[in-house]
């Protein structure tokens, strides 16, 4: 007599050392090591490595790793847009924005009545620079935990911009060098700046020359921007200079007029982070969804389970607890707390 088992979630995805893996499409979402099949789902360094077979991911995606690792860091390149559904051996997939930074998607994969959302990083505020967050009905919401806490609720990005320009308007002498990783956070600090009324050319660290050229291809407006190489010394004083965080701290600052070193990040939030990176104007400004973010996305989808992976997996398991949410922590190493820049850097 054959044996039947009830489908369980574990048989559409599963983590594994390699990553979350899908058996019956026989794939990988966002590995951390080299795999004959990858759905990528942004261009951090954390989630987009190279070495795979075959990469499906937005053109945006595809083309920012291109623009990192090269024209060959794969076998083949597959290209889904947002909203367009494939179908691989018999699981459907289809990408919608996560609103973490240009080409950001959340993985949407179906199997036999199933829904299961892979959120990869993502946000719920607006930014300029990106799709907004399309929230998608599911059975399993698999949802990043960077900032799992419930002291982590971000201001607006708007009133960090803000309080950025009027430092600009009290130390007109002094040049003023914002610290942002080189895919997402920096862009979107310049279209932030844009927005608030700064219309004077805004400078750029060499390390975010490319990604800023291909955002311009893809139709985000940063304005005027200036390569800050070859400068005099002394220079830039009532000025915006953009670089790697890294770069405020070395010999690349020393050159500028009496510098005031700023550093765009959700982590400017803790101010003994600040302190330890000599951090005098701290912007917090995060691509990732704060405590708030978080728990209302899991209140508007409702799903059967929500799944939750690298960060702060304690703080809303407990949440999911109190409220009556099923949960579990996935648990999956490889991927970092902050957006990875050593690649631009």
């Amino acid at each position: 007599m054959r044996s039947c088992r009830m489908i369980r979630f574990d048989d559409l995805l599963r983590p594994e050392a390699a990553g979350l893996y899908c058996p019956p499409g026989d794939f990988y979402i966002d590995p951390v090591r080299p795999v004959d099949r990858a759905v990528i789902t942004h261009g951090h360094a954390d989630h987009a490595r190279t070495g795979h077979g075959h990469v499906l991911a937005t053109p945006q995606t595809l083309a920012i790793m291109v623009e990192r690792y090269g024209a060959d860091f794969i076998g083949v390149q597959q290209p889904l847009p947002y909203g367009q559904t494939i179908d691989h051996h018999g699981v459907e997939i289809r990408l919608v924005p996560a609103g973490h930074v240009l080409g950001s998607a959340q993985v949407v994969v179906k199997w036999k009545g199933m829904t299961m959302v892979v959120s990869g990083d993502y946000k719920r505020r607006a930014d300029p620079t990106c799709a907004p967050f399309e929230p998608v009905a599911c059975d399993v919401f698999i949802s990043e935990a960077t900032f799992g806490l419930p002291v982590f609720v971000h201001p607006p990005a708007e009133e960090e911009v803000a309080r950025l320009v009027r430092s600009l308007g009290q130390f007109p002498e002094r040049a003023h060098l914002v610290g942002a990783y080189a895919l997402g956070k920096a862009q979107r600090v310049i279209a932030l700046l844009r927005q608030a009324g700064w219309d004077r050319p805004i400078y750029v660290h060499g390390a975010l020359e490319k990604l800023n050229a291909l955002y311009q291809r893809e139709g985000v407006d940063l304005g005027e921007l200036r390569p800050s190489r070859d400068l005099p010394k002394n220079s830039l004083g009532g000025e915006v200079a953009v670089a790697p965080p890294s770069a405020t701290q070395d010999r690349w600052a020393r050159r500028f007029a009496d510098p005031v070193p700023a550093f765009a990040s959700g982590w400017m939030g803790v101010k003994a982070r600040a302190r330890q990176r000599g951090v005098e104007l701290p912007l917090v400004i995060s691509d990732h969804a704060d405590w708030q973010e978080l728990t209302d996305t899991f209140l508007e989808l409702k799903p059967q389970e929500v799944w939750i992976t690298h960060g702060r997996e304690e703080g809303l398991l407990r949440w999911a607890e109190i409220n009556g949410q099923k949960a579990r922590a996935l648990r999956l190493v490889g991927y970092e707390e902050e957006d990875d820049e050593a690649v631009a850097a």
